[in-house]
């Protein structure tokens, strides 16, 4: 059986109860897939002591050894043919020393369509209305292997796009930061009737809402309009102001009420488009489990405690993005949202620095250890 189809087909995309112990399943069955079609793979496990065949292996999902996003950066891990590939992906890194590099085929591609239309249903993404979509990222090129770049491509298509203006515009050879162009945009956008939809780094957001309101510039977007973030605030992580501050100046400079702010939490080594609740929570949804780690010996926390984020998802065939452990701290809260969601939900402190948490190459297997000598 497919179980790691079957999990991506459940109707409510956040049925967490119902969802665990297909999850676990699905986990094996991805591991296990991994473990015989990836000798690489195959041999950091076996190295590590673990074995997905042994009886009760994953019971317990944080016995699973996670590979450091920063193992992807110097490691192109495959375990479908090349020629099966459909998308090679790199992260955002400035890079490509930075850059983390996955592989996805059609089956990882097709499941992940299931999840982001069910999770894009549930909060009410699709629309059928014509919109302007403004990108606070790389103006699309297909020769832009960034997954933040195609995903936010992909994003122009969740309604029927009648512009698509970028911030991050290819000139030159180069990416080359475009605020006026889109200020001008906006302003242009107020004065019809159209939805507007953004989307991209909160960074770059910002630094057109300060530039505007330095312009002395504000406007009233038309009704339907959405503010959606994603991408994190990457080498701007000191400019970053707190979400209330943030959300006040969007309402003050676009008129955007905070209900109709949406950020979406996902990476290249973590294909899953986690996306706000209402009351802006970023709730586990089916696809994906949090294990949070200590900082120091890597040994899972209980919920409400502050570590390291430990990712768990079934969905790449190509890729073993199984178990991936992040440079982020978090904390995984039991569920006290009122918004409907019966899931726990994670809370995203920040980023740590890489010599904090031992991801470097050679430090690795240290890692997969559990911080072991």
């Amino acid at each position: 059986m497919d179980h790691i189809k079957k999990l991506f087909k459940l109707k409510n995309p956040y049925d967490y109860d119902k969802s665990e112990k297909l999850f676990s399943k699905a986990i094996e069955q991805n591991c296990i897939y991994h473990y015989e079609h990836n000798v690489e793979y195959k041999a950091l496990l076996d190295k590590l002591g673990f074995c997905p065949y042994d009886d009760g292996a994953l019971v317990d999902l944080s016995k699973l050894p996670p590979l450091p996003t920063l193992y992807f950066k110097h490691h192109l891990l495959l375990s479908v043919p090349n020629k099966k590939l459909v998308i090679k992906a790199t992260s955002s890194g400035t890079s490509g020393q930075n850059q983390s590099m996955v592989g996805l085929d059609f089956y990882s591609l097709w499941r992940g369509f299931d999840e982001v239309k069910r999770l894009f249903a549930y909060h009410k993404i699709w629309s059928l209305k014509p919109t302007r979509f403004v990108i606070f990222g790389y103006e699309h090129k297909f020769k832009n292997k960034k997954g933040i770049a195609q995903t936010s491509w992909g994003f122009t298509f969740t309604a029927p796009a009648v512009s698509k203006d970028y911030v991050l515009r290819y000139r030159g050879g180069e990416y080359v930061a475009d605020l006026d162009n889109i200020e001008e945009k906006l302003i242009k956008y107020s004065k019809g009737k159209l939805p507007v939809r953004t989307l991209g780094f909160p960074a770059y957001t910002y630094f057109l809402l300060k530039q505007m309101k330095e312009h002395g510039v504000s406007v009233k977007l038309p009704k339907g309009s959405m503010l959606t973030l994603g991408g994190g605030w990457k080498q701007f992580y000191a400019e970053k102001i707190s979400k209330e501050d943030f959300y006040a100046l969007a309402y003050e400079i676009l008129g955007i009420e905070k209900e109709n702010i949406v950020e979406f939490f996902g990476a290249v080594e973590h294909p899953v488009m986690w996306t706000q609740c209402k009351n802006h929570k970023f709730h586990v949804p089916n696809y994906a489990r949090v294990i949070i780690r200590d900082v120091d010996d890597l040994h899972p926390l209980p919920n409400g405690q502050v570590g390291i984020i430990n990712l768990l998802t079934p969905m790449c065939r190509a890729t073993p993005l199984t178990s991936v452990m992040t440079d982020d701290l978090g904390i995984l809260h039991d569920n006290d949202c009122d918004c409907g969601i019966c899931a726990p939900y994670l809370e995203i402190i920040g980023r740590v620095g890489i010599e904090d948490i031992k991801t470097c190459a050679a430090g690795a297997e240290d890692l997969l250890k559990g911080g072991k000598k």
